[in-house]
C-alpha cells in the first residue's frame, strides 16, 4: 500500500507535458525580426550590470582584473548559450526553459526551473530599480539617500538595506502600471533606447581610453597613500588589497566572476518570446549567440575605460560611470552619461518585468501557481493579477534588500537554472524517441525481461547506433553519479585553492581520484547512442561542453556568500511549500478540466524510481 502511493506520488513528480498539448495553448504571431531579438536580448543583458556592476565588482573584488572576470563570466555564458540555442531548436515556444524541462525530464524539474527563473526576474528588475535611484539621487547631490538614512534607518545587518528606498519602491510601482503597452510597441521603445544605450557607451569607451592612466592598472601603496593625503578624508576610499592589475589575487577574481554573471543574463530572454519570431529555428539560436558576444565586448571595453579613468579604490556604488567623468574633469559628460543610464535602466526594467509577468502566467495557467494568476483581461488582453502581485513583490524587495544582494541572488538562481538546462540537453540527447520507446517496451513485454540487459561490455559497446530505454536509464545514473562528484569538486576546489593543494598531499589524492572518476563516467556517457534527430542546432562536443558548464555554474555558485544561499533557500522553501500544498493536487485536476485528454507521459526518470 505505502509502494503504491510513494509509486503515484513519483509519477507526479515526472509526470511531462508534451509539446503539442503545450502548442495548443500558445499563439504564434511572428513580429519580431532577428534584429529584434538581438535588441532585446541586448537591451535586457545591459543594464544595471554595465552602469553599477562595474564599480561594485571592482571596487572591493576585483580591482582592474575585472576584465578577466568578465571573461570567465562571458565563456559561462557562453556554455549555458550554447544550450539555450539548442532547446530554442527543439522547442521554439514562449517560456521555453520552463517548458523543456516539462516536455523532457518532468514536473517537479520545470516548476524549479520555472520558479527559478521567476527569482531571475524578481531580482533583475529589483536590482536595476536600486540602480535607477541610485543614479537620479547620485545626479542631485545624494539628498533622497540622507534623508531617508536619517529617517527610516534599517538597523538589521546582513540582512536588509541601511534604509528603506521608497523612491526605488515607488518606481517600480510606475513601472508596474505601464506594462500594459503591448508587445510590438514594446519592441518599439526597447529597440530605440538600446540605440541610445549603445551610444552613450560608446562615448565611455572612447572617452575611457583617451583619458585614462595605463598607470591605474599599476597602482602600489605608495599611490594609495598619496591619494589618501590629497584628498584628506573628503571622500572615502575602498580597499587597495596587493595592488597591480590583480589587487585581490586569484580567488577576488572567482568572486567577481560569480557576481559578474548576473551582467549576462539577459540573452535567456530570447528564449522567453521565442513565439514572436519570424523565423523560430534560426532568429533564436542566431540571438542568443549575438547578444552573448556583443554584451561582452560592451562590458570589456567599458570595465577597462572605468578602471584606467579613475583608480579602483576610488570608485564609488551607486553611480561609477558618471563619477568617472568628474574625476577626469568632463563634468558635463557626465550628465549626459547619466541620463543615457536612466533611460537604459528604465528599459531594462520593462523587460524584466515584462518577462516575469509571462512566465508567472505561464506557470499559472498550467496549474503550477495559483490560477487567480491565470486571469486576463478582456478589454486589454493582458494577465493583470499577474502583472500586479509580480509588481507588488518586486517593489517590495526592491525598497528592502541591498543591491548587492540582489545582484548575487540573481546570479545564484540564474547559475542554478542554467545548469538545469544543460542537463537536459545532455539527458535528452542520449534518450530515445517516445514513439521508440513505447515500441521497445511492447518488445519487452512480448520477449520477456531478459530482451536488453546491462554488462560491463555494453557499458562502452551499446551494440545500436540510436538510444534505448536502457541507454537512456544508463545516461540517467552516470550523470547523477557525476553531478555528485562534480559537487564534491567544486566544495574542495572552494575550500582549498589550487595553490594550497600542493603543501598537502591528501588534497592532491582526493582531486586525482574524483578527476579519475569524473573522466571515466563521462567516458561511459559519452560512448552511449545519441538522438538522430535532425536540428538547426546543435551543441557540439556532447557530453563535455554540457558537464563543463554544469561545473563552471556550480564552482561560481559556491563563491558566492552564505547569505546569499540563505535567501535562495527562504526562496526555494516559498516555491516548494506552494508546489506541494497546491500546484501537484491543482496540476492534475487543472489538465483534466482545461486540456482533457491530457497527456502525462512517464518521464524516463520514472525508471530509476521504480
Amino acid at each position: 500500500m505505502l509502494y503504491q502511493a510513494l509509486r503515484r506520488f513519483g509519477q507526479k513528480l515526472v509526470r511531462r507535458h508534451t509539446l503539442e498539448q503545450y502548442v495548443a495553448k500558445i499563439s504564434t504571431a511572428g513580429r519580431l525580426s532577428t534584429l529584434d531579438i538581438v535588441a532585446l536580448g541586448v537591451v535586457n543583458t545591459v543594464g544595471a550590470g554595465v552602469y553599477v556592476l562595474a564599480g561594485e565588482v571592482a571596487s572591493d573584488k576585483a580591482g582592474p582584473s575585472i576584465v578577466i572576470c568578465f571573461l570567465v563570466a562571458a565563456l559561462s555564458s557562453v556554455l549555458a548559450a550554447l544550450c539555450y540555442a539548442e532547446f530554442s531548436a527543439r522547442v521554439p515556444h514562449s517560456a521555453s526553459a520552463y517548458l523543456y524541462n516539462y516536455v523532457t525530464v518532468g514536473e517537479v524539474w520545470a516548476f524549479i526551473t520555472g520558479w527559478n527563473l521567476i527569482l531571475s526576474y524578481v531580482t533583475g528588475a529589483a536590482s536595476v530599480a536600486r540602480a535607477w535611484s541610485l543614479a537620479f539621487d547620485n545626479l542631485i547631490g545624494n539628498q533622497i539617500s540622507q534623508t531617508l538614512h536619517e529617517s527610516i534607518p534599517l538597523n538589521i545587518p546582513h540582512v536588509f538595506a541601511e534604509y528603506p528606498d521608497f523612491f526605488a519602491m515607488g518606481l517600480m510601482l510606475l513601472f508596474t502600471g505601464l506594462l500594459a503597452v503591448r508587445a510590438s510597441e514594446f519592441v518599439l521603445v526597447t529597440t530605440v533606447f538600446t540605440v541610445v544605450n549603445v551610444l552613450v557607451l560608446g562615448f565611455v569607451i572612447i572617452s575611457g581610453f583617451l583619458k585614462g592612466k595605463l598607470h591605474n592598472w599599476r597602482l602600489t601603496e605608495e599611490d594609495y597613500i598619496m591619494t589618501m593625503f590629497r584628498l584628506n578624508d573628503t571622500s572615502p576610499l575602498g580597499p587597495l588589497g596587493y595592488g597591480g592589475f590583480v589587487p585581490f589575487g586569484f580567488q577576488g577574481i572567482l568572486r567577481g566572476a560569480a557576481t559578474c554573471f548576473y551582467a549576462f543574463t539577459g540573452f535567456d530572454s530570447v528564449v522567453t518570446i521565442a513565439e514572436e519570431a519570424q523565423n523560430l529555428q534560426r532568429s533564436v539560436p542566431m540571438g542568443i549567440v549575438i547578444s552573448v558576444f556583443i554584451c561582452f565586448l560592451v562590458y570589456f571595453g567599458v570595465s577597462s575605460a572605468l578602471t584606467l579613468m579613475v583608480p579602483y579604490y576610488q570608485l564609488q556604488p551607486g553611480s561609477p560611470l558618471p563619477e568617472a567623468f568628474l574625476h577626469i574633469g568632463w563634468a558635463p559628460a557626465r550628465y549626459v552619461v547619466a541620463i543615457g543610464a536612466l533611460c537604459a535602466l528604465s528599459t531594462s526594467i520593462l523587460d524584466s518585468m515584462f518577462l516575469l509577468r509571462w512566465m508567472t502566467f505561464v506557470m499559472a495557467d498550467d496549474g503550477l501557481l495559483f490560477g487567480v494568476l491565470a486571469r486576463i483581461d478582456s478589454k486589454t488582453s493582458i494577465p493583470i493579477v499577474a502583472t500586479v502581485v509580480s509588481g507588488i513583490i518586486t517593489a517590495l524587495m526592491t525598497s528592502f534588500f541591498r543591491l548587492t544582494d540582489l545582484v548575487d541572488l540573481m546570479s545564484f538562481g540564474t547559475l542554478l537554472t542554467y545548469s538545469l538546462v544543460a542537463i537536459c540537453i545532455l539527458i535528452v540527447r542520449y534518450q530515445p524517441e517516445l514513439n521508440d520507446e513505447e515500441n521497445e517496451a511492447e518488445a519487452q513485454e512480448e520477449n520477456g525481461p531478459a530482451a536488453e540487459k546491462l554488462t560491463l561490455w555494453r557499458l562502452f559497446c551499446p551494440g545500436s547506433s540510436t538510444p534505448t530505454p536502457l541507454s537512456g536509464r544508463v545516461v540517467y545514473v552516470c550523470f547523477s553519479l557525476l553531478a555528485l562528484l562534480l559537487l564534491l569538486l567544486c566544495l574542495v576546489l572552494v575550500q582549498w585553492p589550487v595553490l594550497l593543494l600542493f603543501e598537502n598531499p591528501l588534497l592532491i589524492i582526493v582531486v586525482v581520484l574524483l578527476l579519475i572518476l569524473i573522466t571515466g563516467i563521462t567516458g561511459v556517457i559519452w560512448r552511449q547512442p545519441q538522438s538522430p534527430t535532425l536540428l538547426y542546432f546543435k551543441v557540439p562536443a556532447l557530453p563535455f561542453l554540457p558537464i563543463m558548464s554544469v561545473f563552471m555554474n556550480v564552482y561560481l555558485m559556491m563563491q558566492l556568500t552564505l547569505g546569499t544561499w540563505a535567501l535562495f533557500g527562504v526562496w526555494m522553501l516559498i516555491g516548494f511549500a506552494i508546489y506541494f500544498g497546491y500546484g501537484i493536487h491543482h496540476r492534475e485536476g487543472e489538465r483534466e478540466s482545461q486540456v482533457g485528454s491530457a497527456l502525462s507521459a512517464q518521464s524516463p526518470m520514472w525508471g530509476l524510481i521504480s
